[in-house]
Formats: structure tokens, C-alpha cells, sequence
């Protein structure tokens, strides 16, 4: 998912944490009485809450309380677990996953959920022009041609068996399909975009606020405790502050003023499973050499261009679990870069390129960095600028060759970033295409376990190696809870807190606001 903002914030002593739990559970929590509204602040404005199109963090958060699928995240281990699905089976040659419905589940008008529903909504999300996570699914066997327009509706592997029963056939088998179908693309929606599958419905959307209610219809009604949810749309830090200050917000997910929160112990700074990086668009000449655009590598000075970096990274993919380490980006070499501008056949030639970033302060100082490193090869970045809220969109018509770029995978596996430079990928914005990088995607598809992820390290350096990315750090959640008194909300790496289990335990004491100031 992309990253809705980048935070601002002061330094304080923190401590990251990144935590992938290789264990299963299965969730349950006591629901006490006498719950309340729950509000939350977010600084994203106008929030696209179409689960098919969505991609910033903050709107998949709002997405995962309005509608379910078959599998949804255990809210401490992010381990996939069945949600609308019941039980599932796999064939002897691990292709076929059979899934089982709950029995009585029911969208939020009452309407019972079928297998029929589970394959429209997945059809939908295939035919959905610019759905960015439709590719995932270029696992299941005619998909990939279907959502091109290549093959007939029959031919994709979705069958439903009976109302209760769908099947999905693979091209290969994927251990990961689960955590794939836990993802918000994969909801099962209604023809009616006002009906949800999820334990919330959606009461109010304004400019300055969404309102959330509680599903009576859905399947786990009673193990849900909030009534409603109150999404604020705010970029005022200092009002902000002073709300979750005085208990008028619960939880913040950004735009606060951090050394003026009067419980410190209320703020999480996590180590995403994530990347901010830039990344090059190398469509036309003389960018589309490979050695050109190490050339550019070699000359950066990771160690001031990444100065103001948390977690700095030489790297694209956040480790999990037996992930391979692997070499990353070449280090700092003048003398190498000088070579590689020789190799590729521009020696003593000054060169230009255009690099686009959204218009903030932050982005501008790392593009200028760039600028200082690359002219010492004779190499001229000119640098141009969009409003954040219009960067992503701009990307495709934008004749750049360079853009930044915050990533976190919504599932963990490396499959969620590799697959951002895939060829036919619709998550593919960089444009390029490269056979043996996606013959390297195709072989570890065909293996499981350590060699898989063997495979899909050989499929990132290869990646890195054909300078396609210049990482910076890896990503930073920022979050403003006091889970003292509010219970079900847990620290992640994905940064999801799936809001059916958010509950208050106690009333909170507030500090004497004017004596703390």
C-alpha cells in the first residue's frame, strides 16, 4: 500500500520495533459494556473507499471495517485467518484451494453472502480499469489474460461449486494465497456500493469526517464493541494535539505536534514492512541503459544522502523470516561511476534528467542531494514539483525519468514489493519490463519455502543490480494511542489494526491540560 503522508516529527529517544510473528492464533478478546464512539484523526483527504481502487494506508484501514473476504489478519501474530471463509482444502498438487463459507453470513441489508458473490467481487476487481492490486490475482490461472482482455470470463479458474462452495485453480502453487486474500482488494462487495460485508457500514462521509456504524448483520456482531467510529479529516497539528490532548481523540495517526503530547507513552514509531525509495522510468534513451543508471548509483554518498534516514537501507525488501541477505546497492564509487558512464558510451558527455517529487521540504532536500552527487559526473537533475495530493496521479503522464516513491507491502512476503516492477503487473509504475526479472518471479513461483525465498532475493538484487531503485530508508509508522485504556489495538510492521477489535477497557484520567502547558 502506498504511504498516505510523510510524517513530521521531533526527535525523541525511541525504540523501533520490527516484528514478524512466525506463530498462529486464533484472536478472541472480552467485550465489555458500555462502550462509546471510538475517534480517530487522519490527515488524508477524500479517502477512496472503493476497496477495488484504494491504495493508501489510511483509506485500506477504513476499507477493512467496512467490508471482509475469505481471510482476514490476526490482529497480533498478521497471521492469515479464515474470516467470511469457513474451512478451505488444498489439492495433492497444491493448485486448487476449495473454500467453505460460513454458514447465515450476510451483507449489511440482510442479503446472504454466497460463493457466487466471492467470484463476482474478485471478477470485478479484474475488470476494474486501474485497480492497482488486480495483478495479485495473475496467480490464478487465466486471470492475468482475463483482466487483459485476452480470454473469456470461463476460462479464469473461479468456480463456484454451490452456494456455499468456490474453488480457485493456480498456475503454480503459492503458499502466500491466503495472506493475498486478506488483502482490502479481495473484499467481497455488493452490486449496491451502500451494502458492506464488514463488521462497520458507512453513515456519514463530509469533508471534515467519515462516521462509521456497527454492522447488526455481521457474522461476528456480538464479539464487536465499538457502536460507531468517528474518522476526523484534519491537518491542523496544534488543534490536533490539544484534541487527543483532552481526550476528544483516541487515536492519531499523524499531524500532531509529538513534544507536546502529555503521555509519551502513547506514541509508536514502528518499523514498517517498508520502503521509501526512488525509482527510475527508464522508457527512452539514454536512460533505458542499465550501466547508465548505475553510473548515477555509484556516485551517491549514502552516507549524507541518507543522513536524516531512520532506518537507512542499501536495499528494497524488508527482511522477513529466512529471507536471504543479499549484496544491494553498489557503494559509493566515483571512479566506479565515471567507468560505468564509459561503459554505456557516454564519456565526457553531460547529461540531463528530470526528477519529480511532491512539493514538501523533505522531498526537495533529497532530490537536491541527488542534484550536488550527479553533477559531479556531469549529470544535471532537473528537479520539478506537484502538490502531494496530485503526485501519484501525476506519475504516468509526467515525461520525468526519476520519482519518489513510500511502499509497504500488504501482506508479508517479498511478493507484495517485487511485484511493483513485474511486467505485466498492475501495480507496475515504472513502466519497465524486463524478461529475466520475471523469469525469476515465475521459477520461485514453482518452489516453496527456503528455496522460494531464495529465489525471490535473487529476483530483488537482480532488481537492484539493473538500477531501477535508490533506496532511502525503510518506513516509519506513526501512531497516538493510549493502550492503557484502549485494548485491541496492537503494535504491526503492516501498520493494520483491524478495527473489529478495538475496544475501551476503562475510562481514561486526563493531566491537568493548562498545568502540563
Amino acid at each position: 500500500m502506498i504511504l498516505a503522508k510523510k510524517t513530521r516529527w521531533i526527535s525523541i529517544f525511541i525504540f523501533l520495533v520490527v516484528s514478524f510473528c512466525c506463530c498462529q492464533s486464533v484472536f478472541s478478546q472480552f467485550v465489555p459494556e458500555n462502550q462509546r464512539e471510538f475517534v480517530i484523526s487522519t490527515s488524508h483527504i477524500s479517502p477512496d473507499l472503493n476497496p477495488h481502487t484504494a491504495s493508501y494506508n489510511t483509506e485500506i484501514q477504513i476499507i477493512n471495517g467496512l467490508y471482509e473476504g475469505l481471510f482476514s489478519y490476526d490482529p497480533i501474530t498478521l497471521q492469515a485467518i479464515p474470516a467470511i471463509c469457513e474451512s478451505y482444502k488444498l489439492s495433492r498438487d497444491k493448485k486448487t484451494w476449495t473454500f467453505v463459507l460460513k454458514e447465515n453470513i450476510c451483507f449489511s441489508d440482510g442479503t446472504k453472502i454466497a460463493a457466487q458473490n466471492v467470484k463476482d467481487s474478485w471478477i470485478k476487481l479484474l475488470q476494474t480499469k486501474d485497480a492497482p492490486f488486480a495483478s495479485l490475482f495473475d496467480i490464478v490461472q487465466g486471470s492475468s489474460d482475463f483482466r487483459q482482455g485476452k480470454l473469456p470470463l470461463e476460462e479464469v479458474g473461479i468456480k463456484v461449486k454451490d452456494e456455499k462452495t468456490i474453488s480457485v485453480k493456480l498456475t503454480n502453487p503459492a503458499e502466500h494465497f491466503p495472506n493475498i486474500l486478506c488483502t482490502a482488494a479481495f473484499s467481497i462487495t455488493n452490486e449496491n456500493p451502500s451494502v458492506y460485508s464488514g463488521a462497520f457500514v458507512l453513515k456519514e462521509y463530509t469533508d471534515n469526517y467519515i462516521r462509521l456504524e456497527k454492522n447488526p448483520k455481521y457474522w461476528d456482531e456480538k464479539n464487536v464493541a465499538l457502536p460507531s467510529i468517528k474518522i476526523l479529516i484534519s491537518q491542523n497539528e496544534e488543534e490536533n494535539t490539544f484534541l487527543y490532548n483532552t481526550g476528544k481523540i483516541d487515536w492519531a495517526t499523524d499531524m500532531l505536534t509529538i513534544n507536546k503530547i502529555l503521555k509519551p507513552q502513547s506514541i509508536f514509531l514502528t518499523t514498517q514492512f517498508g520502503t521509501e525509495y526512488f525509482f527510475f522510468k527508464p522508457l527512452e534513451e539514454p536512460w533505458n541503459n542499465p550501466k547508465l543508471r548505475m553510473a548515477l548509483l555509484s556516485a551517491i554518498p549514502w552516507n549524507e544522502f541518507q543522513s536524516k534516514s531512520l532506518v537507512k537501507t542499501t536495499s528494497f525488501i524488508v527482511p522477513v523470516s529466512d529471507y536471504p541477505q543479499i549484496f544491494g546497492v553498489p557503494e559509493y564509487d566515483l571512479d566506479a561511476a565515471f567507468e560505468l558512464k564509459k561503459e554505456a558510451g557516454f564519456e565526457n558527455q553531460k547529461l540531463s534528467l528530470i526528477c519529480a517529487i511532491q512539493d514538501s521540504d523533505y522531498s526537495l532536500e533529497l532530490a537536491k542531494k541527488l542534484k550536488d552527487a550527479w553533477a559531479k559526473i556531469d549529470v544535471e537533475l532537473i528537479i520539478q514539483k506537484t502538490p502531494t495530493d496530485r503526485y501519484l496521479k501525476s506519475i504516468p503522464g509526467w515525461n520525468a525519468q526519476i520519482f519518489t516513491y513510500s511502499w509497504v507491502g500488504d501482506f508479508a512476503d517479498p511478493v507484495a514489493f517485487l511485484e511493483l516492477f513485474r511486467g505485466d503487473s498492475s501495480l507496475n509504475v515504472s513502466g519497465w519490463k524486463d524478461t529475466q526479472f520475471d523469469n525469476f518471479l515465475s521459477e520461485a513461483s514453482q518452489l516453496s519455502g527456503e528455496e522460494r525465498l531464495q529465489k525471490l532475493s535473487e529476483a530483488e538484487q537482480y532488481l537492484l543490480d539493473q538500477g531501477m531503485i535508490i533506496p532511502i530508508s525503510h518506513s516509519v509508522s506513526f501512531n497516538v494511542i493510549d493502550t492503557e485504556y484502549i485494548k485491541g489495538w496492537y503494535e504491526n510492521p503492516l501498520n493494520y489494526h483491524p478495527l473489529k477489535y478495538i475496544y475501551l477497557e476503562k475510562e481514561k484520567i486526563f493531566p491537568n491540560v493548562v498545568m502540563a502547558n
